[in-house]
């Protein structure tokens, strides 16, 4: 991949707008997330870039000085999103001339100039890893020029930044403790999009995660591509096989098992979820951890993909479906109560029916809590792109992925109707969409509960008798 660090100058293509040099203080920014959570992580380091430079953040694009979309690449829909959504920017730019629009993440990183040289509806265009570049490359624009800085780093992991919690409820928290993947699944950018896997200092992230609690917060989301493979040795953060170290590196060590245990540690009022965990890497030792502490949430999201060995292969996952049951199996033996969700896609390069059928046989066996179901979508300079044929009929594709859907709306509700008639400690993070006479918060199991409100308040730990659920939701009401 050819990475790239230049300033395309307006002038030299015949339609410059040369601007005075503005004052930053007081100068706002409106910033919007798509895709991840890692992205909306992102969104709130780029906030306290910019905050430390004088800027002010809102939440009103009508009186923005810059506006910034933080992208996502891993399917086509979701760059479609972001090109209507620059689309409606750019009105607003006819009637602000002044107005400054970025492109962040992993389409910025990317499409690179194309959004500049080419389609010019944008004026800055910044990758996952330079964002502490982004007052520079504003105060080029302000000079008349075009700028983009996508630079993949080895070592960048913005430890040092306090992010800005945008939209934060003072609930609930992520906090980035791995940036970049290794994994190279063939349908995947983010390996090319988000450079190579680095773990963050452990001490970095139990400092955030202290500053949280002492704010009031009560739950945080350690953040990774995939989290199970962190491992920070020494003052290097880059991954590196743990089995590979000696006897005196693996103790100086830190693994993820290591860095749960040591973030529940902070405080039993400090909840603790992570995503996203990988199936070839999930191991018992973490979840021995797990089971170990009532706040480390029994939530696992491990994305299975597919239930097929042949497709798995293609996809390079790293298991065979029978690795990934024996993980689903030591999941359930070691922790009864823990939800598990899932990832899957569907209609993936020559898949056929007996394959789909495996996979909708792999969804019967685990009977996932909750489900992300996607048709395959082809990513541009990724394996599969390159080395298969996307072969699959939309209209197959658009069945399966129905399928696929049905039957994990059916398990959703067979998985909260089993809640019924049971109490659960909810941490309380908002009040209910229906109704301000309710409030909604979540188990442990990462289960959406709705009770009525009386005098407790968001923030609140409430033990909750459930009485009712839909396929999403779960009913009850407060109990001492």
């Amino acid at each position: 991949m050819e990475f790239q660090n230049k300033v395309i100058d307006e002038a030299l293509q015949g339609s410059a707008t040369v601007l005075e040099p503005k004052n930053l203080e007081g100068r706002k920014v409106y910033i919007e997330s798509y895709g991840c959570q890692m992205n909306f992580s992102d969104s709130e380091i780029v906030a306290s870039i910019l905050t430390e430079k004088g800027y002010v953040t809102t939440k009103n694009l009508e009186e923005a000085d810059v506006v910034l979309v933080n992208t996502c690449s891993i399917r086509d829909k979701a760059e479609q999103t972001v090109r209507q959504r620059l689309t409606v920017f750019n009105k607003e730019k006819k009637k602000k001339p002044e107005l400054i629009i970025g492109v962040l993440g992993c389409m910025a990183e990317r499409l690179k100039t194309q959004l500049l040289e080419e389609e010019r509806i944008v004026d800055i265009v910044v990758g996952p890893d330079a964002y502490r570049d982004l007052p520079n490359l504003v105060a080029q624009v302000d000079e008349g020029k075009r700028a983009v800085n996508v630079i993949l780093s080895k070592e960048e992991t913005y430890a040092d930044i306090s992010p800005v919690r945008l939209l934060s409820n003072g609930v609930t928290a992520f906090i980035s403790i791995t940036r970049g993947c290794d994994n190279m699944c063939t349908f995947c950018v983010v390996p090319f999009t988000r450079g190579r896997e680095r773990s963050r200092n452990p001490e970095s992230i139990i400092n955030e995660a202290k500053d949280l609690f002492s704010k009031g917060f009560r739950e945080v989301t350690l953040l990774g591509q995939n989290v199970d493979s962190y491992l920070w040795y020494g003052e290097d953060g880059l991954k590196k096989n743990y089995e590979n170290l000696s006897e005196e590196e693996k103790a100086q060590s830190v693994t993820f098992a290591q860095l749960m245990e040591k973030v529940a540690l902070i405080s039993p009022q400090l909840r603790v979820r992570f995503s996203t965990s990988h199936p070839k890497d999930i191991t018992d030792e973490f979840l021995e951890i797990m089971a170990k502490y009532d706040n480390i949430c029994k939530y696992i999201h491990l994305p299975v993909q597919s239930g097929n060995n042949r497709i798995l292969e293609l996809m390079n996952r790293g298991y065979t479906r029978e690795w990934y049951m024996n993980r689903i199996d030591k999941i359930k033996e070691i922790m009864p109560d823990c939800a598990i969700s899932s990832d899957i896609i569907s209609g993936f390069c020559s898949e056929t029916e007996e394959e789909h059928q495996d996979t909708l046989a792999m969804m019967d066996y685990v009977k996932y809590d909750f489900g992300y179901m996607f048709n395959y979508s082809e990513r541009p300079n990724t394996l599969a792109q390159r080395k298969y044929k996307d072969d699959v009929p939309q209209e197959v594709k658009s069945r399966r992925l129905a399928e696929i859907i049905a039957k994990q709306n059916k398990h959703s509700l067979e998985r909260n109707k089993a809640y019924v008639g049971k109490t659960f400690e909810v941490l309380v993070e908002k009040k209910s969409k229906r109704s301000d006479a309710e409030l909604a918060g979540r188990t442990s199991q990462n289960t959406v509960v709705v009770f009525p409100k009386e005098n407790y308040k968001i923030g609140d730990y409430v033990t909750v008798f459930i009485e009712n659920c839909t396929g999403g939701t779960l009913l009850g009401k407060a109990v001492n």
